[in-house]
């Protein structure tokens, strides 16, 4: 899976038609995660989700990937962008903004609820990146990319007790700032 990598980073376009029979299941992994947040009786949603994030990648003229725990970094941090993406474009819709014509997947994929909790989260992160970037890398391959500590460890290039006390002093810094409005 490396050797592809680095062969689709070199711009062989035909090493990502081999990388992806490779990659799909822990992609669709990946989107479950994501989806599994969500409410229930979705249909098509984690598909449609693997599917953004496919044509996405797909369309990256820039990609160098170093492994394949980055190339999953890159993954996850795409479907969280489709799913933040997706939540503004039904808050928005919610305000009369913006109208136009979407699929049944993609109408389904966030429930009202949810997307304003995506939205402030996805802020929030954005505040923890401004304050401590490798924190706010921590929760996006954690949470979000549903990475584990070691695989992250190796993705950041940092001892996994770093990760840890990251892991939990972000998570702290974050229920402060969702549930009380700040942080110190």
């Amino acid at each position: 899976m490396t050797q592809l990598l680095a062969e689709w980073s070199g711009g062989d376009e035909s090493a990502l038609d081999e990388l992806l029979p490779l990659v799909e299941k822990e992609l669709r992994r990946l989107a479950h995660h994501y989806m599994s947040r969500e409410r229930a009786g979705h249909t098509l949603q984690t598909t449609a989700l693997i599917n953004e994030a496919y044509l996405r990648l797909a369309h990256e003229k820039q990609a160098h990937f170093q492994n394949r725990a980055h190339f999953f970094a890159v993954a996850a941090n795409l479907m969280r962008q489709i799913m933040v993406d997706h939540a503004r474009a039904r808050q928005s819709a919610k305000r009369g903004g913006g109208l136009h014509k979407v699929s049944l997947d993609e109408a389904a994929m966030v429930c009202d609820e949810r997307a304003a909790e995506l939205i402030a989260l996805d802020e929030a992160l954005q505040e923890l990146g401004r304050a401590a970037p490798r924190q706010s890398r921590v929760v996006e391959l954690r949470y979000f990319g549903g990475l584990s500590v070691e695989e992250t460890a190796e993705v950041l290039k940092v001892h996994p007790n770093t990760v840890s006390n990251d892991w939990r002093e972000a998570r702290a810094w974050l229920y402060c700032v969702l549930n009380e409005g700040e942080a110190s």
